[in-house]
């Protein structure tokens, strides 16, 4: 994509099946969720096209599976190269398709970055191990080993909010272990799906091997989870359709990561001054649009006020807007839909307890960050995933305290604790319930060789390069008789 005008509204997109730009009979036009105005045209595929693309990702399976291990790094090695290289232009267009302000765009750029050469490194020492089998009688005489092998093809679905690392977060590990992907990204980011698809066919990566199909998850998510030539489905998204892959799938291997309501403790011995940043991040990133999102925080009652004051003030001073401008903290929510469905449930508090301490209104197209204290654990902004920049803060007594309420949840990604208190810190990371516990920072903190995933309604399976390595190969086990 070396000629590609961000701005312009004439943009045609195309899919991308076996190397080639493939036409679709219906195009649909994407818009700013800032501005309004059209980016572009998108192919919407229907299931013909949907099967075609499997088709070809069925036969490359030997491209990718019998490609040399240091071959497959290098292709990976390369698309980190060229994305670092076109790392201002990738993060336009991530701004412009998601109204991801400018600033996180980048950050989100350079973590791709950094993802594509981990994936790079795991290509080069997936192994199995020896068994030794003479530790049972019947075994004397024979040596054994395991291999790690591809699974197959991977039907990859991922969303809006992270549409370059997430997808890197699937294709990355999908190459190393040399597996076949088809992907579908979210119906409102399908540029930057196709732009790094375009990379990874300078880089070298076969025909076949990566094909991206744009359209409705309705039509071409479908017809990847019931494909049975599909190996495995790994998916990003809401709990609802998450749940609805899962039953379709069968036999399919599935990883899925579906959210959460992440949660974070403030101990009483914690200096206040010190955390606002990371939890003003935790919360506003991205307008809330984060899985691990702080969306609910338990300050221990001795310091609950001074956090109050001192969040609600650093708050006010995000800057609101056009996510182009390199000054801005906080944009438009990805549709319109949902940022009715986010004041709704800020107007759904006012009939309780619960007191808006700042924000809560929407100045052009942007809704304010908002910080809602006192809200009842029922309350859709503390009970379900918000999606949006809200937080609740309540006080609590004690840690203990802290941990029930955080653990009184349908979901378990992440949860964070402060603390100066080493006995608070190792009870909170045995007694969470949750798939991470992060000790001193938000629960918002990734890095991408970590194991990522929860438990609950969060979803099943992990991420982090090595870890989904692991869930996309398949375990064989070679014996030999020596007798």
């Amino acid at each position: 994509m070396n000629n590609l005008e961000i701005k312009t509204n004439e943009m045609k997109k195309y899919l991308l099946i076996n190397g080639e730009m493939v036409e679709a009979k219906d195009y649909a036009p994407l818009y700013s969720p800032y501005s309004g105005e059209k980016i572009a045209e998108i192919a919407m595929a229907d299931k013909e096209l949907t099967v075609q693309a499997i088709d070809a990702a069925y036969k490359a399976r030997p491209l990718i599976g019998n490609m040399p291990a240091y071959k497959r790094a290098e292709i990976l090695e390369n698309v980190a190269v060229l994305l670092k290289e076109r790392a201002d232009e990738a993060a336009e267009i991530i701004s412009l398709e998601s109204a991801k302000p400018l600033m996180f765009a980048k950050a989100e750029v350079a973590r791709t970055v950094e993802t594509y050469k981990f994936a790079a490194e795991e290509a080069k020492r997936i192994h199995g191990e020896m068994i030794p089998f003479d530790a049972a009688v019947g075994g004397v005489g024979r040596i054994g080993y395991t291999l790690r092998e591809p699974i197959g093809v991977i039907g990859a679905i991922t969303p809006f909010n992270f549409p370059l690392n997430l997808v890197a977060h699937k294709v990355g590990p999908a190459i190393a272990a040399g597996n076949t992907i088809v992907l579908k990204p979210a119906s409102q980011t399908p540029l930057t799906a196709l732009y790094i698809a375009e990379l990874f066919a300078e880089a070298g990566l076969p025909a076949g091997v990566l094909n991206v199909v744009t359209g409705p998850g309705g039509v071409v998510g479908e017809a990847i989870v019931e494909d049975d030539r599909v190996s495995m489905i790994t998916f990003t998204g809401s709990p609802s359709v998450g749940i609805g892959i899962n039953n379709k799938a069968g036999l399919k291997k599935t990883t899925l990561e579906l959210g959460s309501n992440s949660a974070l403790i403030i101990d009483k011995d914690v200096e206040i001054d010190g955390i606002i940043d990371r939890c003003t991040m935790g919360a506003f990133s991205n307008q809330g649009q984060v899985c691990i999102s702080l969306q609910r925080v338990f300050v221990h009652e001795d310091k609950y006020e001074e956090f109050i004051a001192k969040f609600a003030a650093a708050t006010k001073l995000l800057k609101l807007g056009n996510p182009l401008d390199p000054e801005t903290y906080v944009s438009s929510l990805i549709t319109k839909g949902e940022l009715a469905r986010a004041v709704s449930w800020i107007e759904e508090t006012k009939q309780s307890d619960a007191e808006i301490v700042t924000g809560g209104k929407v100045r052009d197209n942007v809704l304010e960050p908002t910080i809602i204290t006192n809200a009842d654990a029922s309350l859709k902004v503390s009970c379900q995933e918000v999606f949006g920049p809200i937080v609740v803060v309540n006080q609590v007594k004690s840690i203990e305290a802290a941990v029930e309420l955080v653990n009184d949840s349908r979901f378990g990604l992440q949860a964070g604790i402060y603390t100066n208190n080493v006995k608070n810190a190792f009870y909170a990371s045995k007694n969470l319930h949750v798939g991470g516990v992060i000790i001193n920072d938000v629960p918002t903190f990734r890095v991408d060789q970590m194991p990522y995933g929860g438990v609950k309604d969060s979803g099943t399976g992990r991420e982090g390069i090595k870890y989904a390595v692991e869930e996309m190969t398949e375990l064989k086990l070679v014996v030999w008789n020596q007798g």
